[in-house]
């Protein structure tokens, strides 16, 4: 299934959305760093970037929304982005436990994907 969302996101960049939103490739960038290692148990990338993670969200909800993303929608979901990266940064200060780490991670991994994949208007 990572592999597969991981793809999407490829197939994204790759047709220019991330040149059109430059604000979603900085983000995917932290994202594939932090998640992606705790996947396979190596938490430290998301401790050491947890705050750049936020920061990466924060601006991108901020950016404009190109025109081939629908904006209620997306608007809702970077919301969602920007608090599940709080929750993360939260939790990292607070020296959770890697599976609570595992879960918010891979909570904003699949509001990712939301946005790069449902936000996005049909073709």
């Amino acid at each position: 299934m990572a592999i597969a969302c991981l793809l999407t996101a490829s197939m994204a960049v790759a047709q220019g959305d991330a040149t059109a939103w430059p604000q979603l490739q900085t983000f995917h960038t932290y994202m594939s760093t932090t998640f992606h290692p705790a996947e396979e148990g190596d938490f430290a990338p998301l401790k050491a970037r947890a705050d750049s993670l936020l920061v990466a969200a924060t601006l991108w909800q901020a950016s404009p929304i190109p025109a081939n993303y629908k904006p209620a929608e997306t608007i809702a979901a970077l919301g969602k982005l920007v608090k599940q990266c709080t929750e993360i940064m939260k939790a990292v200060g607070s020296n959770a436990d890697n599976v609570i780490l595992m879960k918010k991670i891979t909570g904003a991994h699949d509001i990712f994907h939301t946005i790069v994949g449902e936000c996005r208007k049909e073709d």
